[in-house]
């Protein structure tokens, strides 16, 4: 029997395939639009600095801080946003998060100084930390059949995950063909259209009523904020930095508070039961550690393209487009692979197949060609991360209870939004500054192998047992 089927405690009852939306095609659409739209701010931002420097006579500092204020708003605040939907509705709070998001994007796009597009991106990533939890959280709410829900979770994981790639080439062509400011004026029309159809074509969470726990609120974005910081830091003044040390210090002991916190909590803001099952506490291992892989690659092969072989910022993009694609693709085709061979199988796939990419990448140099050396490991990384992202997923969010559906994908999605930052602090700091950089880059991506390696270990110790 597949290990999709297994039963828990916190197991999602099973209903009839009428329980779902009557228009399964528009829901999915709404919720993936949320998921590309957060990704996509997440990156299209950075083909725009240029033009926003010179547009705003920004500095150096201010360029990096209309990054870092949208993570810090987004990691910080996702464990609040997940459960708060929980608490209170998921559809209601991905409502105010998308008013919250399009406010602001059209707040950046007006933007007549640093500090006003900065507080702009820090609201954008408030909305975007209701948004991406509870826009997850609804399929297993909307699609209650194992198939259909399996299905749309490879579509929504599929587009996320290719967003990032296509957020650089729409920022390339919206910066050169109309101005920097259409690259946050475009979530405005997308967000109205959600708005509107989204109370009458999703169906509304359970409320759980009860107190809300503010104290584990508090600790949880502190110790988030902390840490997301202290890891985006460490890419440029390195792992000995007082300001970093002192960053993850204060997040160790928040996070320890905040379990102790939690313990005792009546509606605790992270329930620690949500570890308790083995195939979920390896997923959310694995989705830290995978992406810390993965983002290596697209950051590595970037300075590649941009420094080695002198690309423009478009043209890099593009160069990306197998990878973006090959997620999509394997993401779908994993609601037909997941029925038949079970997530974990398919997440081990995933992860050896990716890791064959970055031990393929250690090869490369300084005088080789994109369809010879390049094109391979991108096809390879793609479709591997694929399979990865939606099968994990879909064992996440396939066994929890209604009651803490957000919490899990705010959990899922927050370990997603640390594992690139860990990862880049790591694989940087492995590639050291060699006079040549493609000697850094090949020992940063032996790294990268085996960090990519790691999620089929998991497969197998997650992997439960057979049951008739």
């Amino acid at each position: 029997m597949s290990d999709t089927v297994k039963k828990s405690p916190d197991a999602v009852p099973q209903q009839s395939d009428m329980s779902g939306p009557k228009r399964p095609g528009l829901v999915l659409a709404l919720l993936a639009a949320c998921a590309l739209m957060i990704v996509l701010d997440s990156t299209v931002v950075y083909v725009a600095l240029p033009k926003i420097q010179q547009s705003l006579e920004m500095g150096g500092t201010g360029l990096v801080w209309v990054v870092n204020a949208y993570a810090l708003a987004f990691g910080g605040l996702m464990l609040l946003g997940g459960r708060a939907g929980d608490i209170v509705g998921q559809r209601r709070v991905l409502l105010v998060g998308l008013v919250i998001f399009g406010v602001a994007s059209l707040i950046c796009g007006l933007a007549t100084s640093p500090e006003m597009l900065i507080a702009a991106r820090a609201a954008q990533g408030v909305g975007a930390a209701l948004v991406a939890p509870t826009s997850l959280s609804l399929i297993p709410i909307n699609f209650t059949n194992d198939a259909a829900r399996t299905k749309a979770i490879g579509v929504y994981t599929g587009i996320a995950a290719a967003g990032g790639t296509f957020g650089l080439i729409i920022g390339g062509v919206l910066s050169d063909a109309a101005s920097w400011r259409w690259v946050f004026f475009i979530n405005v029309p997308v967000v109205a259209l959600v708005v509107l159809l989204a109370p009458t074509a999703i169906r509304e969470s359970q409320p759980q009523r009860g107190s809300f726990d503010f104290v584990g609120a508090v600790t949880s974005t502190g110790a988030m904020v902390a840490l997301v910081y202290a890891l985006v830091r460490t890419s440029t003044a390195g792992w000995d930095d007082p300001v970093v040390l002192a960053c993850l210090a204060a997040a160790a002991v928040l996070f320890t508070v905040l379990l102790l916190v939690e313990r005792r909590a009546r509606q605790p803001l992270l329930p620690l039961r949500l570890f308790t099952d083995r195939v979920r506490a390896s997923g959310f291992v694995t989705l830290l550690f995978f992406p810390a892989a993965f983002a290596g690659m697209f950051f590595f092969l970037t300075q590649y393209f941009q420094v080695v072989w002198s690309y423009s910022a478009l043209r890099t993009g593009f160069a990306f487009i197998p990878a973006a694609v090959l997620v999509l693709v394997a993401a779908i085709l994993t609601g037909q692979l997941v029925p038949k061979l079970g997530s974990t199988v398919v997440a081990g796939i995933g992860a050896l197949l990716t890791a064959g990419a970055m031990i393929w990448l250690t090869q490369i140099s300084a005088d080789g060609g994109y369809a010879t050396s390049l094109l391979g490991p991108l096809v390879l990384g793609g479709f591997g991360a694929g399979l990865i992202y939606a099968s994990v997923t879909t064992s996440i969010m396939s066994n929890v209870t209604p009651d803490v559906t957000g919490a899990a994908s705010s959990v899922l999605q927050a370990v997603q939004q640390i594992g690139p930052a860990l990862g880049l602090a790591v694989l940087v700091t492995a590639a050291g500054t060699p006079a040549d950089p493609v000697d850094g880059m090949r020992r940063a991506f032996w790294v990268a192998a085996l960090i990519a390696a790691l999620p089929a270990v998991l497969a197998l110790l997650g992997r439960p047992s057979r049951t008739n």
